[in-house]
């Protein structure tokens, strides 16, 4: 079975003797240290809260794949039931499932649902339509997340048309995370990222069209309404903002209009950098270093080239920069035909590398996670 060794050089076991079978892998702990972390969500669920721990716990002991819309389609298929391009490669399916919020049904929870019953992860993301200007018919970026038409300061103005139509919105997202439940009723923690690369033009919650006050007030609005009105107790609140170039604050620019510690659980960064690594590197270095003195896990939650891979892409070009950092994931844009495909498929000039990148002893896919929704050993999450 893949990567035997590593599950003893990474995973802390109470027992002297182990299996490398999947059902065998003991949690992660972090011996006789304890470590105290904090939620966003108090109230959080105890799998929620889990979730978190190991988050943190396994940040130090690899990497974990991610893929975006991996079971909806691949280059050269759509709809095939348990398939994904990793999975045509490896055998296995990427340890984290990324997906869009906006246009979530029924299909795609039980694509999380599936993933959960693994043992894997979800995450969301947020292209939201714009609420001021979005219309049937509108050509785009008209009324999409792409169209940057001010409106967050009109969304926070209580009792205003905007005000009450976002609620609305809130209320259907809600829903969709109450919804997100196993055979047995359990809700199915999510990390989620509502305003992502806020760091950009392009989105109307973004640098040109919201005032930083604007920005945090929005973020918090959007907390304080789901996890204190609505009461989902279900997620983990996750900020991204993009980092595709070499700064000289990237501290500054990770903590770009910065919520407040309160309001944030994990941060992400979503790099295309193109094949910039030397900017791949610094970047990972300046979250790595953010999450210890913030106490938070952190990954880069978006990258990947379109189609522009060389044969040695993800063991020269990726993991590399990721080996002993604090990341605890890396996940790949969506693949939806040849010239739009972020991650690796079969007949991709990178497959072969991506096999070696996945027998790496550093690289965590689905079949390698340890129990992620029970609470390890010598955390506590207030």
């Amino acid at each position: 079975m893949k990567k035997c060794g590593i599950i003893l050089f990474l995973f802390t076991f109470s027992l002297t003797t182990f299996s490398c079978q999947k059902s065998e892998v003991k949690e992660l702990t972090e011996g006789s240290q304890r470590i105290e972390l904090s939620m966003v969500d108090p109230k959080a669920t105890p799998e929620t809260k889990a979730l978190y721990a190991n988050l943190w716990l396994l940040q130090r002991k690899g990497i974990m794949f991610g893929h975006h819309d991996y079971p909806s389609y691949g280059v050269g298929w759509s709809g095939d039931a348990n398939r994904s391009d990793v999975s045509d490669i490896t055998g296995d399916y990427p340890a984290v499932y990324s997906l869009d919020m906006r246009g979530i049904d029924q299909k795609k929870i039980d694509f999380i649902k599936a993933a959960f019953s693994r043992g894997g992860i979800s995450m969301l993301v947020w292209h939201q339509n714009n609420p001021l200007t979005e219309s049937p018919g509108a050509a785009y970026p008209v009324g999409t997340a792409w169209d940057n038409t001010k409106v967050i300061d009109q969304i926070l103005k209580e009792g205003s048309v905007l005000n009450i139509k976002y609620k609305q919105i809130l209320d259907g997202v809600a829903a969709a995370f109450f919804s997100m439940k196993d055979e047995k009723g359990v809700l199915i923690p999510v990390i989620f990222r509502p305003l992502h690369e806020h760091t950009q033009t392009w989105n109307w919650w973004g640098s040109s069209a919201s005032t930083e006050e604007e920005f945090i007030s929005f973020w918090r609005f959007i907390v304080h309404y789901l996890r204190d009105i609505k009461e989902v107790h279900n997620v983990i609140y996750a900020i991204s903002p993009q980092m595709d170039a070499v700064y000289s604050d990237a501290r500054g620019r990770l903590l770009f209009r910065w919520p407040g510690n309160d309001y944030v659980d994990f941060l992400g960064m979503d790099c295309y950098h193109g094949r910039n690594t030397s900017a791949f590197i610094a970047n990972v270095n300046s979250i790595s270093e953010l999450s210890q003195s913030l106490m938070k896990p952190v990954g880069v939650t978006e990258t990947g080239l379109e189609n522009n891979h060389t044969a040695d892409y993800w063991t020269k070009s990726v993991l590399p920069a990721l080996k002993g950092s604090n990341c605890t994931m890396v996940v790949a844009w969506r693949n939806e035909k040849t010239s739009h495909a972020f991650g690796p498929y079969p007949a991709d000039i990178s497959a072969d590398d991506f096999k070696t990148f996945y027998n790496d002893k550093y690289t965590i896919f689905e079949k390698d996670l340890p129990h992620m929704y029970v609470m390890p050993e010598g955390i506590t999450i207030k």
